[in-house]
């Protein structure tokens, strides 16, 4: 029997995108420090993956 019930579709969208801002906020501090501007990009990336992890997490709880 398992421990945790298995994850709902918004819930592992939401933490794909989790993973992808961080991997986005990481990029974009690796290309700032290597003196390059498309680290822009990176943030621009970071903020739209944010708010897709927030929306996913707030349809899982109106869901449910």
């Amino acid at each position: 029997m398992p421990l945790l019930p298995p994850p709902s579709p918004a819930r592992r969208l939401a933490l794909y995108a989790l993973v992808v801002c961080v991997l986005a906020v990481v990029a974009a501090v690796i290309s700032f420090a290597r003196g390059s501007w498309i680290g822009i990009v990176w943030v621009l990336m970071a903020g739209v993956s944010s708010n897709m992890c927030w929306y996913y997490l707030r349809r899982r709880k109106v869901t449910q």
